[in-house]
């Protein structure tokens, strides 16, 4: 592994049920535990997981058609069942559905005929957290000594 190969986020308890989340650029994002409690309306684990399996391929799909033609519309539903098994708590039947319209004019054409082929390539090949997620990579969690 190279020094750029290294991704790294922290994570701050920022009050009971609370977290902080920084990258390395400073960038922060802040989740929680989704209690019914009103006004909590901070992420959840799983629901940052969803919204990182939409926005990875989110990415790519825009770089490779908004060359072409800017979208009028563009918006991804990632869904999935948390469920409780033999293997403990997990998420089943990820799905991950693109709603993109172009406009007509120069490149629409073009764009609307590469989308298919784009969200498929993301998939298969370059969103880097759907492809984690489907290779089953184990995660180490440790304790640092205090």
């Amino acid at each position: 592994m190279t020094d750029t190969s290294l991704r790294s986020v922290t994570v701050e308890r920022t009050g009971p049920g609370h977290f902080t989340a920084t990258n390395a650029r400073g960038g922060t994002i802040s989740f929680g535990t989704g209690s019914d409690t009103e006004g909590d309306t901070d992420f959840t684990p799983v629901e940052l997981l969803l919204a990182a399996l939409g926005g990875c391929t989110a990415v790519d799909v825009d770089i490779a058609t908004s060359r072409h033609a800017e979208p009028s519309e563009f918006s991804v539903a990632v869904t999935g069942n948390k469920i409780n098994d033999e293997l403990g708590n997990r998420m089943t039947d990820l799905r991950v559905t693109f709603s993109v319209v172009f406009p007509d004019g120069d490149g629409a054409e073009r764009a609307r005929a590469i989308l298919p082929r784009a969200v498929k390539t993301s998939h298969d090949r370059l969103c880097t957290v759907s492809r984690t997620v489907e290779t089953g990579t184990p995660v180490t969690a440790t304790v640092e000594d205090a």
